[in-house]
């Protein structure tokens, strides 16, 4: 006998493959929610086969719970980052407050919860956040964290769901696919498109009606007028793809569709190769993302954050498992472009 999670629109996507939990007489429902909530189950076989079958495939959609201030973010150029949610896992939680659990900032709304969705352009995007992917984030305490602790599991906390939980890898940003969406979660289930991502243009266009004039309102610096909102802030990764020995920057529409960044429709052409750019360097021989610099300064994100590279660093906890740096440019070592390669 298998349990999967609710049937629902997204849950049917033949990209997203159902959570699969082999019911036994000696293995109840109860039974397998209580292992993934007991860090005592991290490297048991049953539970990281249950957890296998959770899995991130090209075009599967995915969702990240945003308070309103994260929401202000992506419209200004914030990429998809940090711990994140097959949509498919998360469907049966509609109203505001289940969802909000998910937040990453540890706090919660009654009357509203907002979520970035996107579809994955490549299983190598994502990480389990386990001992073996990110062996540090389930021993930092308390003090040093935000949100819910990381079980690592593979599960998120929860008392009644089994809910996969994954990070995007080494807590990396990763480019927008096309028409990704920002979306507000309202009382009784209700779901609001709030803007959707045009990339060739590189901002949100949006598509909530007078009607939601309020929830636009919750935004911080938010208008609820203007009708496209351009990405101001500049991209710490993106895509590039080749064709022939030529190279172009690359806008992704997962499953199938992969193509030169051109305004014109009939410049975008399909790129015959894909990957993604990003700076790393070592501080004090921490590995970091590259997120912002200048002559002087440079805004890092650590790979894999423990209590050892934090302390090493002085790095803050910005939201769930997300902890960045400043530090000065002539102290980075190793700092290169980063190149993860994808096969089409």
């Amino acid at each position: 006998m298998t349990v999967t999670g609710e049937d629902s629109d997204l849950g049917a996507d033949p990209l997203d493959p159902p959570l699969m939990a082999p019911l036994r007489r000696d293995l109840s429902w109860q039974q397998v929610q209580s292992m993934s909530q007991s860090v005592g189950y991290r490297d048991d076989p049953e539970l990281r086969r249950i957890r296998a079958t959770a899995a991130v495939r090209r075009g599967t959609r995915m969702t990240k719970v945003l308070s309103p201030a994260q929401v202000a973010g992506h419209l200004g150029g914030w990429l998809p980052y940090g711990f994140c949610y097959r949509s498919c896992d998360i469907a049966h939680l509609q109203e505001p407050r289940a969802l909000g659990l998910l937040r990453t900032d540890g706090l919660a709304d009654d009357h509203v919860t907002f979520a970035l969705r996107w579809r994955a352009v490549d299983p190598l995007d994502y990480e389990v956040p386990s001992g073996t992917a990110q062996p540090g984030l389930p021993g930092l305490p308390g003090h040093s964290r935000i949100g819910a602790m990381v079980l690592g599991t593979g599960f998120s906390p929860s008392t009644d769901d089994l809910i996969p939980e994954y990070v995007t890898a080494g807590f990396a940003d990763l480019p927008l696919s096309a028409n990704a969406q920002l979306l507000a979660h309202l009382p009784g289930g209700d779901e609001v498109v709030l803007y959707t991502y045009q990339p060739e243009q590189h901002g949100w266009l949006r598509l909530a009606g007078p009607r939601w004039r309020g929830l636009l309102s919750e935004i911080p610096g938010g208008s609820p007028d203007r009708e496209y909102v351009p990405c101001t802030a500049a991209a710490s990764s993106r895509l590039v793809g080749r064709i022939d020995s030529n190279e172009y920057e690359a806008v992704a529409d997962p499953p199938g569709e992969f193509r030169v960044r051109a305004l014109t429709r009939a410049a975008r052409y399909p790129v015959q190769t894909l990957s993604r750019r990003a700076e790393q360097a070592r501080w004090r021989g921490v590995p970091c993302w590259v997120l912002q610099r200048d002559e002087t300064w440079a805004r890092l994100r650590l790979l894999r954050p423990d209590a050892d590279t934090i302390n090493a660093v002085g790095a803050r906890c910005y939201e769930r498992g997300v902890y960045e740096a400043w530090a000065p440019m002539n102290e980075l070592t190793d700092h290169h472009i980063a190149e993860i390669a994808y096969q089409l």
